[in-house]
């Protein structure tokens, strides 16, 4: 059964009964760099699909005593150095401070390990480009737990369906993704643009793999990207609302809305939706709410020529992408996602945030 926490999504960290796709022991990992508590649904996640924890390390104490509190089999290393040393571990899955997380998954790489990062894998183009070298150097991987896919029955469902053909070609999708900002219980680096990279960068992420894994395109053009600061004058370095509009190589058309404005009355850190139209049908994935009515929710209202559906995924879509991860590292495959959409994802937020930049 899923465990979904709404309110904060900081701290939103799923877990679901899964098939375990390895003993214990068999795939071993490491958890590093507590930054952002995304790292409890990226440890979740591999350990709900069999995975074994063995290390845990931060600089921070406290964090890491908050860590074995929920992981009381871990051991906790005394430097990274004592994680990348231990040829008995695959895979370091981290949640650094972003600017932070390419230097510590190239160590990683270097080290003989894959690597699993919460989104944005980058803040800068030039961070991307040590990653992609690294990558055919080392034939490592260099994963992004882009989350609100990933991490989201609803997302997941979503994208079955559409390679069904369930809404035939897809011409257009919308992403809506409002988050709370909870500006009080923020770290400093959340307000430094330099340290988090700006919210097309940040969030915006999220947004273009989506885009890029309903429409199936293997790139993009930027039309237009534009960020403001609107209502947190305390605050210069918070971009509290982004918006972008690109369309693929294939020529599906795609708009996303990125803010820091989730009301304090929702029940939940945002009310995520997606919006899909193809040839043969439209699709609304509503991901973490139905406003007044349920949460947590995660459904899809399915429209085609035949019936009108609404399809209730909470609880019954589960998260393959971690076990489909687990697989690849150990057999060298590229079937939970492959290194070049990891790669295209972020690229695309980069370039994305780099002309609203330009343009402010």
């Amino acid at each position: 059964m899923s465990k979904h926490q709404i309110a904060s999504g900081a701290t939103y960290a799923p877990t679901a009964e899964a098939e375990k796709v390895v003993e214990p022991g068999e795939f071993n990992f490491a958890a590093a760099f507590l930054d952002h508590g995304h790292i409890y649904g990226q440890t979740n996640g591999l350990i709900d699909a069999g995975g074994t924890l063995n290390w845990v390390y931060d600089p921070d104490p406290e964090k890491v005593s908050v860590f074995v509190e929920k992981y009381p089999d871990v051991q906790v290393a005394s430097s990274y150095d004592q994680i990348l040393n231990d040829e008995s571990v695959q895979m370091v899955t981290a949640a650094a401070i972003p600017n932070k997380r390419a230097a510590i998954g190239f160590d990683c790489l270097r080290s003989g390990k894959d690597y699993f990062t919460d989104k944005s894998p980058f803040t800068t183009m030039e961070q991307l480009e040590t990653a992609r070298a690294l990558v055919a150097e080392t034939g490592k991987k260099y994963m992004v737990y882009y989350s609100e896919r990933l991490h989201n029955e609803g997302g997941m469902a979503a994208g079955k369906l559409i390679a069904e053909g369930a809404v035939g070609r897809v011409l257009q999708v919308i992403n809506i993704a409002p988050h709370r900002l909870a500006k009080a219980t923020r770290p400093d680096w959340f307000f430094d643009k330099e340290q988090y990279g700006g919210i097309l960068t940040d969030i915006g992420s999220h947004q273009f793999e989506q885009f890029l894994s309903y429409t199936g395109a293997q790139d993009a053009t930027i039309n237009f990207a534009r960020v403001e600061n609107f209502n947190n004058p305390d605050k210069p370095g918070l971009e509290d609302f982004g918006e972008a509009s690109l369309t693929a190589d294939n020529g599906a058309s795609f708009y996303c809305r990125l803010d820091w404005f989730t009301p304090d009355g929702s029940a939940s850190w945002g009310d995520g939706r997606t919006f899909v139209v193809g040839t043969e049908g439209t699709m609304e994935v509503r991901k973490y709410m139905d406003v007044a009515r349920e949460a947590p929710a995660s459904k899809i209202f399915l429209v085609n020529g035949t019936e009108e559906q609404e399809i209730q995924c909470l609880e019954n879509t589960g998260f393959p992408f971690f076990g489909d991860l687990i697989l690849d590292s150990l057999n060298r495959t590229e079937n939970a996602m492959t290194q070049a959409h990891a790669f295209k994802a972020a690229e695309l937020s980069l370039q994305a945030q780099a002309m609203a930049d330009s343009s402010s």
